[in-house]
Formats: C-alpha cells, sequence, structure tokens
C-alpha cells in the first residue's frame, strides 16, 4: 500500500460541499484559546447570586435606592457631619420661626432647630428599622425553615400559631402592648415588631424551604447519608434565602413606617428621644402656623420608606428568575 504524503504544516480536510477546511491552528491562536476547548469567561457558568449582582449593578433604581440608604446609614452614624447643633438645645424665643441663616429648616414649636433635629432623628429611624428587620428575619427564617424541613406536627403547630399572630392588628397591638412601658430606649418598640413581625418571614421560609428539599441534589445528599443539619445549611439554606431577603428589605421600610406611626400616637419612642415620628407628633398642631415643622421629618420619613421599599423591589427583580 502506497504511504500517504506527510502534510507537516496545514492540514487540510475535504468537506462536503466540495471545498477545504484548514485543521490547523496557530501557535498563537491556541495560546490565546488555551485549554478546555475554546471556552471564554462568558461560557463559564454563573450562579444566582452573580447574575442578581450583574443585573443590580445596571439597574437604575438600585443604584439611586442605594446611594440614598448609604447616605442615611453614615448621617446616622456621624450625624455631626452635616449638622453641628445639639438637637436638644432649645431656645422658646424662637419657636416657630421659619428659615434664617445657618437654621435653613427653621425652629419648631419649642424652639428647636428641625434641621439638626431631622439630620439626628434618621440615627432612631435606621436603627429601629434596621434591628426590627434582622429580629424578624432570623426568628422568622429559623423557626419557618424548620417546619418547612421537619414538618408533621411541629409544621402544624408552627401554622396555628402564626394564624393567631395574623389576627392581630399591627398598630392596636402596639397601643395595647406599648402603653404599659415606660422605658424611653428603642428596645421595646424593636422587640414588639420582632414579636408580630415574624410569622410572615415564618411562612415564607417555610414554602421556601418545602421547594427547596425537593430538588435533586438535597435527596442525593440525603441518599448518600447526609445529615439533617448539613442538608439544611449547605444545600437547603443557600438556595431558599433568596424569597427572605426580598421581602426583608421591603418590610425594613415598612418598620420605619410603623415606628413614625406608633411615635405619633404616643405609645412609642417618646421624648428626649429625636424620632420622626415625635417631630411629626409635635409639628400636627401647628400645621397652619407653621408647616415647615412638618414638612422637613415628614419629607425625610417618606423618602427614607420610599429608598427601601425602591431597594426591595429591585432585589426582588435580580432575584426572580421569572421576571427576568
Amino acid at each position: 500500500m502506497p504511504e500517504q504524503p506527510h502534510e507537516p504544516d496545514g492540514a487540510i480536510a475535504a468537506t462536503g460541499m466540495g471545498g477545504a477546511m484548514d485543521l490547523a491552528m496557530s501557535e498563537g491562536e491556541t495560546l490565546e484559546k488555551g485549554p478546555g476547548s475554546g471556552q471564554g469567561p462568558s461560557d463559564r457558568p454563573r450562579s444566582l447570586w452573580s447574575d442578581a449582582w450583574r443585573d443590580l449593578r445596571r439597574n437604575p433604581v438600585f443604584i439611586i435606592s442605594g446611594l440614598v440608604i448609604l447616605f442615611l446609614v453614615v448621617i446616622s452614624l456621624w450625624p455631626s457631619l452635616i449638622a453641628s447643633g445639639n438637637p436638644l438645645k432649645c431656645d422658646l424665643a424662637k419657636a416657630q420661626e421659619g428659615s434664617q441663616p445657618g437654621h435653613p429648616f427653621g425652629y419648631d414649636g419649642q424652639g428647636c432647630d428641625v434641621y439638626t433635629r431631622t439630620v439626628y432623628g434618621a440615627r432612631t429611624s435606621v436603627t429601629v428599622g434596621v434591628c426590627a428587620t434582622l429580629g424578624v428575619a432570623l426568628l422568622g427564617s429559623v423557626l419557618g425553615g424548620l417546619a418547612g424541613f421537619f414538618g408533621g406536627f411541629w409544621d402544624s403547630i408552627l401554622s396555628r400559631i402564626t394564624d393567631v399572630f395574623f389576627a392581630i392588628p399591627v398598630v392596636l397591638g402596639g397601643l395595647v402592648l406599648l402603653s404599659v412601658v415606660t422605658s424611653n430606649t428603642v428596645w421595646p418598640v424593636i422587640g414588639f415588631m420582632v414579636l408580630l413581625g415574624w410569622p410572615q418571614i415564618s411562612r415564607i421560609a417555610r414554602g421556601s424551604v418545602i421547594t427547596a428539599k425537593q430538588n435533586d441534589y438535597v435527596q442525593a445528599a440525603k441518599a448518600l447519608g447526609a445529615s439533617n443539619s448539613r442538608q439544611l445549611l449547605r444545600h437547603i439554606a443557600p438556595n431558599a434565602v433568596a424569597p427572605v431577603i426580598v421581602v426583608a428589605t421591603i418590610a425594613l421600610g415598612t418598620y420605619i413606617a410603623l415606628e413614625a406611626t406608633l411615635s405619633y400616637l404616643g405609645v412609642g419612642l417618646k421624648p428626649p428621644t429625636v424620632s420622626w415620628g415625635i417631630d411629626i407628633s409635635s409639628a400636627s398642631a401647628y400645621i397652619r402656623n407653621a408647616p415647615h415643622m412638618l414638612l422637613w421629618p415628614a419629607g425625610a420619613l417618606a423618602v427614607t420608606v420610599l429608598a427601601f421599599i425602591m431597594l426591595g423591589d429591585a432585589v426582588r427583580d435580580a432575584l426572580d428568575p421569572k421576571l427576568r
């Protein structure tokens, strides 16, 4: 049999259409593509969280709300950066006066600087909102996740308990429970919000865990002998936490508004604590003569709540594959 001629560099293969295709690859192309059949970085599989972060960075709603929240966090930690006065220092001779040089928001009914109190009120509102959300998310996720994973008797008990808490009106419950509290700190208000807020997160976590534990990878881990704790922490929790994060982010703004509502009704935070709800309550009687007293704290409250709700909506859109 005659020996086939050797083609040193450019191996040519015939195509089905009578043409030819160069099978050779230059050294430069080989170095560019590298090992791995030419898959570039964009061909690598991405996780839900990486896709969500990519979408969030391109979402103007997330960017705007994130900047507003970052500003609120900064002034909550260091209010003296933009307000050098004392929110508790008042001068009755200047009560209800309007804007003046150095005091752009004017004075309230006690002669306190409205601008300084509005800035310092952000600390109270953000503290209540963040702490209440963390407490609700932690308690609700643990109880709901365990009930959804184990099911049976404990799931039935938790369902009946949540039904009882859902039947309690939030504002009415605050009027009853907080009316007997004499503390001037934020912790009774935070405890009340956690007490009545965890059932919502609990039901969401329960449903998410029930859905996640039916997946094949969880069943495979169970078949291989993985313990309950390993199944929950390693396989179920990372894939069931997204709905909890979305609801908790939106609820944070709701808790800030609830604190202001309870303080306005006189059962939430109490003086000398600086709070937007307290200032709104004090200014409501002078809305005709000095509307600036109500405008600025109410405006700050509205912007804060709106920013957290917008952030929650953006996170929901990024984490929900059905909305892509």
